[in-house]
């Protein structure tokens, strides 16, 4: 294992059936790095995200967070290890204010989220961290609206926000962009690139220019196999990825 690295992936495979959808996939994420994740449409990119994420069993092979196996373990384990994810479809309590959501996130990582309401209320450090939050995903003007009202970009900045409140090693982003417009994609690009600082970020994402600007890594998922990983003018100028990218509508 590369010294460096947080996250690896050794020969990880996933069968359904006789369908093989993962084929042998060996990846490291380098601490501190924003590592992006693209390929055609059906390539498997959601099924390695939750390989990793605990959410699907391994067929074969092994996953290791800062060189401790997590492979077999539970997504609330893996969280707990240091590694959060968000969902393409955008997973918040919609009855409750942007405020109330973040501190039951934050509460469960003190293990406090079966605590009293009244209670709650005087956990100091809870409500400094929640505030840190809001403020860090740009939402202090909406922190007493109630989720289900924001904007479909606030929403999606309420979820990055849970997603830091375990205070992860790891942060994987499911297609955070998804189904917005080009304000909403500009604005959460932002928002992603302040939020990644010292921070090691797994993104999959189809916006390309979001992709080429934000990341220090791609690695080209096709057919369950990775069949490049280098910087984004590596990239841009592989053969191999250009050609697995014909007849798709995507400028690399």
């Amino acid at each position: 294992m590369n010294p460096q690295a947080i996250l690896s992936l050794r020969g990880l495979r996933k069968s359904f059936g006789e369908a093989d959808i993962i084929r042998g996939v060996d990846l490291e994420l380098i601490a501190g790095e924003c590592h992006a994740l693209i390929g055609p449409n059906g390539a498997g990119k959601s099924t390695l995200f939750h390989l990793i994420s605990g959410r699907l069993p391994l067929t074969r092979g092994e996953i290791l967070l800062d060189g401790e196996p997590i492979h077999g373990l539970s997504p609330q384990q893996i969280n707990r290890r240091g590694l959060a994810r968000s969902f393409q479809i955008t997973n918040i309590f919609a009855g409750l204010s942007v405020f109330e959501n973040l501190r039951l996130a934050v509460m469960r990582r003190y293990g406090l989220q079966y605590t009293l309401w009244c209670f709650a209320h005087r956990v100091r450090a809870v409500r400094e961290e929640v505030m840190h939050l809001i403020e860090q995903v740009r939402l202090v003007p909406r922190a007493q609206a109630i989720a289900g009202e924001l904007s479909y970009s606030e929403q999606r900045s309420l979820e990055i926000a849970m997603t830091l409140a375990s205070d992860p090693k790891v942060i994987m982003l499911d297609e955070p962009m998804a189904g917005m417009s080009q304000e909403e994609s500009d604005y959460i690009a932002g928002l992603i690139r302040d939020i990644s600082r010292g921070r090691t970020l797994m993104i999959v994402e189809h916006d390309m220019d979001v992709v080429f600007s934000l990341s220090d890594r791609i690695s080209v998922l096709v057919y369950g196999e990775i069949i490049a990983t280098g910087t984004p003018d590596e990239i841009r100028n592989n053969a191999r990825v250009k050609e697995a990218y014909l007849g798709e509508e995507v400028a690399i």
